[in-house]
């Protein structure tokens, strides 16, 4: 069945962020080239609506679209920056379905009430006035996107774009996530738990750029890899590496490593037979109890249960 989604908009709305869900979500295909999801606009009363740019955009639905959608998606406004406490009666009763909000639209359903208690992020220049407003909320300025039950907020725009295929991965698997960031020019998969910036410019040569390091990595993820075999690819010491590695990517690279080898594993479970034995071989875990072990801490759920969710062709 075509997955629902609902995108509510408000005047001043961020007009990429609107774009982004469009596009990565209409995207999505399935192996005969059907359409996965539906992407359907609305906001509180239909009409014109303004956006931070000289353009407008012509809403046609009201609320009514949300009442069959399985997922609800906020973009981001300026006018979150100047709530007047009200909320829109359009999250009256959708504590059952998936919520998202994309940078400052976490406001949004902060003043719903609908991440107290939770885990959420937002733009870093708004979390100070996020925590103030909304001290309840287990705010993390520091990532580039949450999941807490049914509700997930991403950090920015482009971290928006981590959350839609984030979530095109949830709902269809690896492969349909991995096509339509092809088709998006975009890398196919960014762990929430990055940081939402880096303060130390990214080096500007190629003679200080890691990317052969990790490029090698991938090709030899079945094998045993260490920072000092990256550090010695590269020819620099594992200090430097170390440091300009994360200033790169964002993360250190023994966590790079595992969650390359934990996106190898989803591909092979879902695109293959392999024994879960072989997998865990072919790519680096070693075996079958270290693989289940990591696939559960980043999923949470076992590689056979995986497989059988999301197995192409099942």
């Amino acid at each position: 069945m075509t997955h629902r989604i609902a995108v509510y908009v408000r005047d001043g709305l961020l007009a990429m962020e609107l774009g982004i869900v469009h596009r990565l979500f209409g995207q999505a295909r399935s192996d005969s080239g059907d359409p996965l999801y539906e992407v359907i606009t609305c906001t509180d009363v239909p009409g014109p609506i303004r956006t931070d740019s000289d353009v407008r955009i012509l809403v046609e639905r009201g609320l009514d679209a949300v009442a069959d959608a399985d997922t609800v998606i906020v973009p981001a406004s300026d006018a979150d920056y100047a709530s007047d406490g009200t909320v829109s009666t359009l999250f009256e009763g959708l504590s059952t379905q998936r919520l998202a909000s994309i940078c400052t639209g976490s406001f949004v359903l902060a003043a719903a009430g609908l991440l107290d208690g939770k885990r959420a992020t937002t733009h870093w220049k708004s979390a100070a006035l996020f925590a103030e407003l909304y001290p309840q909320v287990l705010l993390d300025p520091n990532v580039l996107y949450t999941e807490d039950g049914n509700v997930l907020t991403a950090a920015g725009e482009a971290s928006g774009i981590d959350l839609c295929l984030h979530m095109i991965r949830q709902d269809f698997g690896a492969a349909v996530a991995n096509r339509v960031a092809r088709g998006t020019v975009v890398p196919p998969h960014r762990n929430g738990g990055q940081a939402q910036y880096i303060d130390t410019p990214v080096p500007r040569t190629h003679s200080t750029s890691t990317a052969a390091a990790q490029e090698w990595a991938l090709r030899n993820l079945r094998s045993t890899l260490s920072v000092e075999d990256l550090a010695r690819h590269q020819a620099m010491s594992v200090r430097t590496f170390s440091r300009r590695f994360v200033a790169e990517v964002g993360v250190s690279p023994a966590r790079w490593i595992v969650a390359q080898r934990v996106q190898r594993a989803r591909e092979l479970l879902e695109n293959t037979d392999l024994t879960i034995e072989r997998i865990a071989h072919d790519t680096g875990f070693g075996t079958a109890t270290s693989l289940r072990n990591q696939i559960a801490a980043e999923l949470g759920v076992s590689p056979s249960a995986y497989r059988a969710t999301f197995r192409v062709g099942s």
